[in-house]
């Protein structure tokens, strides 16, 4: 007798967001073992694996790839009876696939690109799946000649580059200009869904300062090199979580979430860190309780969740129950950027532009001018929470923890 045991979506994804079966890496009669990985689900902030919730036999796959889905739905079943021994009557063959509303059968997932390699991480089976790549076209750089993600990637690079591509892509263009299409992944399509409702929900204003880091400068100088002793880089990035902290206690409604009926004002600082990511996309993993840690554990926390994050090998805590967020955009050259969207439900995000040399003249007149390390800070504020001046308190807070350090 069969006995059934549910794979279901996780409860406490990531608030907010869409999650999306993305990836089945067993097939329906597959064998699997408790804890091992079946399938992977997307959201616009993280790639959750979901693992077998016993050994056994995949028998219903309830949610294919590219389907929306909830916390604690069905996703397929695993039958945990053991298997017939030769002579035996055959084990019940798996269940029909169920129709669809349009009268067609649902296909099962289909296995990915590389079953036949044990080798292969779930984050490469579902990127050779998504490109139809076959792994053993593919030679691989990582350890053992194993096939990495950015292996993958380069693949992908160099066939959409080639004419036989474009070609491939034309019928599916919606532009009569010589081209080629590269289809969205679940993330990007996860991450524009996520924009569009922040941009339609708050009404976005964007207040901006000009920030002196000769202090931070001579601070990190001072102290970078004890950090790296302990393991731990000290980055720009871990002053402004310290000067964010500063902020969000000196106007605490910042650190809040709108609500029809009234403000949810929260007791902890949970600060999000929006990283981008070598494969696209972007991610926001969260410092939790930011507000309890001093300038060498917020470095530390930093450098842990930036690296896993880079990795792909977060996991749905990592970027929950966030209260407000930084976007470090200067990293890669941006001076200033208005307005960034905010990471709903949040209220504000700030913003942080490239650190350079400027020109400043002296506060008062007749004094020197001077060349300083400078930048440029923005807070864009959800308007229904926040008005312009609680914007500039922020600010003003965050500008005078940077400079008198």
């Amino acid at each position: 007798m069969a006995s059934l045991v549910d794979v279901t979506v996780p409860v406490g994804q990531a608030e907010g967001t869409e999650s999306v079966v993305s990836t089945w890496f067993k097939s329906v009669g597959d064998e699997v073992t408790e804890n091992e990985p079946l399938l992977e689900i997307s959201t616009d902030k993280v790639n959750m694996e979901v693992a077998a919730p016993a050994s056994g036999r995949l028998v219903e796959i309830v949610k294919n790839d590219g389907e929306q889905v909830e916390p604690g739905e069905l996703l397929g079943r695993v039958d945990t009876a053991p298997a017939m021994s030769e002579g035996s009557a055959p084990a019940a063959a798996p269940p029909e696939a169920a129709p669809q509303a349009d009268g067609t059968e649902r296909a099962p997932a289909a296995a990915s690109a590389s079953d036949s390699s044990a080798d292969l991480s779930p984050a490469v089976r579902k990127l050779l799946k998504e490109h139809n790549l076959d792994a053993s076209n593919i030679k691989g750089t990582g350890r053992g000649g194993r096939i990495t993600h950015q292996d993958v990637l380069s693949v992908v690079d160099a066939s959409s580059a080639s004419p036989q591509a474009a070609v491939s892509a034309s019928s599916t263009r919606k532009s009569s200009i010589a081209g080629r299409v590269i289809p969205h992944n679940q993330m990007r399509r996860s991450i524009a869904n996520h924009m569009v409702q922040s941009v339609s929900t708050a009404p976005h204003v964007t207040s901006v300062f000009d920030a002196d880091l000769t202090s931070v400068v001579a601070h990190r100088d001072a102290n970078k090199n004890e950090f790296q002793s302990r393991g731990v880089k000290l980055t720009y990035t871990a002053y402004f979580v310290q000067a964010a902290v500063e902020a969000l206690k000196a106007v605490p409604a910042v650190n809040s979430r709108w609500h029809d009926d009234g403000l949810e004002m929260f007791d902890d600082i949970n600060i999000g860190i929006a990283t981008a990511l070598g494969s696209g996309g972007l991610i926001v993993p969260v410092i939790l309780k930011a507000q309890d840690l001093d300038l060498f554990a917020t470095a530390q926390r930093l450098q842990d969740l930036t690296e896993r994050a880079r990795a792909e090998q977060l996991d749905a805590r990592d970027v929950q129950n966030g209260t407000f967020t930084i976007s470090n955009h200067g990293v890669s050259g941006s001076l200033m950027a208005a307005p960034i969207i905010i990471n709903q439900p949040q209220s504000a995000i700030l913003g942080v532009g490239k650190m350079e040399r400027r020109v400043v003249p002296a506060a008062v007149s007749g004094g020197d001018i001077t060349v300083k390390p400078m930048c440029y800070v923005t807070l864009t504020i959800d308007h229904r929470v926040l008005d312009g001046f609680q914007a500039n308190q922020f600010l003003t807070a965050l500008v005078g923890y940077l400079e008198s350090l």
